[in-house]
């Protein structure tokens, strides 16, 4: 077990350490030049695609606004809350700037490998569609192992050990009230087996309704705090720019310099909105579409909503309070103080009920992502049952086990599945360029809402199911 951590601990400082850090960036910046900055161009097109999408589903999949809500349920978790304390705790208030720069930038990856998805996306009979970079990694590239590959990994990391993962943060935050680890985890899988055992449609129509509400509540918390310290906001925000590119020393033991606001706000930005991971497109493709680019956009808009608004949130409720950065607290323990700060004794039963939403959503959103994955590797409805209880198995056992040992296994998991995502979305760069060329073109010409035609690519048109894009 000392070997197997090592070479764990060796792998994830190598990946985490640097490869992935200079992929997901450079890809970032070279997708942001190939579409010519589309994270700005587009930003309202996302904004229309998302709220005229509520309600749209049709008979062969879900809605772009329930494929929306369950990416954003995956991604809006307890790193949004922890995950940007552990960041202003490490680097300082400049990490925030640099998580703002890695949506900002990420916002665009998001859009390639959404819009490929959509392209790629095989017929489900009984969910609609599926689809996602094993999909797409197979009939795009046609190495069906790499595909097969890209899936072990997922279903690893997010199918199974995030899920524990996450119960564990639900046990942590109920943990002064008097419930045991046991009895909660047990009552958190009987809340999540109904949902997970009817199906993606299930987990989208469930996702639909509680992330938004899930999202506001928090967002509401964070005006009023930003509301009852406006004068605070300017000195806030320069703070954040001079620690951002080093022009403040550090204070109170919080680790200073450009070095480590740079690396810290990165490495939470990319954990926490995901975008290059390969995880939110196989929730994207089970939209029913017009064009693949308009589901883009709206994955797209789930790296700016995960980011730049509720880590935001969280970063303003911890920089307006006054708590001290460098002490003994970091992560939730941070944020609670923060808040109590600001409101009273009852932040701490609001942060509380934030964290079980946060992280029981994002149970049922890594669900979503495993079970396209899981059938792309066997299609046996007996198969998929049996993954459903092992996810069910997890949850309980996350409530009641540290798992350490196992996090770094799907932090491993999560990097590899990165790297073999980023290769292919670079080397079908191409024919995302071409697609959304393709719905510029449209717009131009005053429509609307563009139609992808297959024929009009056959290139494209060779390598998708003639079930797909009549």
């Amino acid at each position: 077990m000392d070997a197997l951590n090592s070479f764990i601990d060796w792998g994830n400082g190598l990946l985490w350490g640097s490869v992935l850090i200079y992929l997901l960036v450079g890809a970032g910046l070279f997708f942001t030049v190939a579409t010519r900055g589309v994270q700005l161009r587009l930003f309202g097109s996302a904004w229309r695609s998302v709220l005229g999408s509520r309600g749209t589903a049709g008979s062969d999949g879900i809605s772009s606004f329930q494929a929306f809500a369950t990416g954003l349920a995956s991604r809006v978790g307890t790193g949004n809350i922890a995950g940007v304390a552990i960041a202003i705790s490490l680097g300082g208030p400049g990490a925030v700037f640099w998580m703002w720069m890695t949506a900002l930038v990420g916002m665009s990856t998001a859009l390639i490998e959404s819009t490929l998805a959509q392209a790629y996306k095989v017929p489900d009979p009984d969910h609609g569609y599926r689809g996602g970079p094993a999909y797409y990694i197979r009939q795009g590239l046609g190495q069906g192992w790499m595909g097969s590959l890209f899936a072990v990994f997922l279903i690893l990391a997010f199918g199974l050990v995030f899920n524990a993962v996450q119960s564990n943060s639900i046990v942590a935050a109920m943990s002064g009230y008097g419930v045991g680890a046991l009895p909660l985890g047990l009552i958190l899988a009987v809340l999540v087996a109904p949902i997970i055992f009817g199906g993606l449609k299930r987990v989208s129509r469930v996702a639909e309704v509680v992330v938004p509400i899930m999202a506001v509540l928090y967002l509401l918390v964070a005006l009023y705090v930003i509301v009852t310290n406006a004068a605070e906001l300017p000195a806030m925000f320069s703070n954040i720019f001079r620690s951002a590119f080093g022009l403040q020393a550090a204070a109170g033991g919080v680790a200073g310099g450009i070095a480590a606001a740079l690396l810290n706000g990165v490495k939470r930005g990319l954990f926490s909105n995901e975008a290059g991971m390969g995880s939110a497109p196989n929730a994207a493709a089970a939209a029913e579409v017009d064009h693949p680019v308009q589901q883009g956009l709206v994955q797209m808009l789930g790296v700016f909503v995960d980011t730049i608004l509720v880590c935001t949130a969280t970063a303003a409720i911890i920089l307006l309070s006054g708590v001290h950065l460098g002490g003994t607290e970091t992560g939730v323990q941070l944020t609670q103080a923060a808040l109590t700060e600001h409101v009273g004794g009852w932040g701490n039963d609001f942060l509380a009920l934030a964290i079980f939403l946060f992280a029981f959503t994002s149970i049922i959103g890594n669900y979503a992502y495993a079970e396209s994955n899981v059938q792309y590797l066997n299609r046996n409805p007996a198969v998929l049952n049996i993954f459903r209880v092992l996810v069910l198995g997890m949850v309980v056992f996350g409530a009641v086990r540290d798992v350490p040992t196992v996090w770094n296994m799907a932090d491993l998991s999560m990097g590899l599945m990165a790297v073999t995502n980023l290769i292919a979305l670079l080397l079908l760069s191409p024919v995302a360029l071409r697609l959304l060329r393709d719905y510029d073109r449209q717009r131009r010409a005053g429509q609307e809402a563009p139609v992808f035609e297959r024929c009009a690519d056959p290139e494209l048109d060779r390598r998708l199911p003639s079930e797909v894009w009549k």
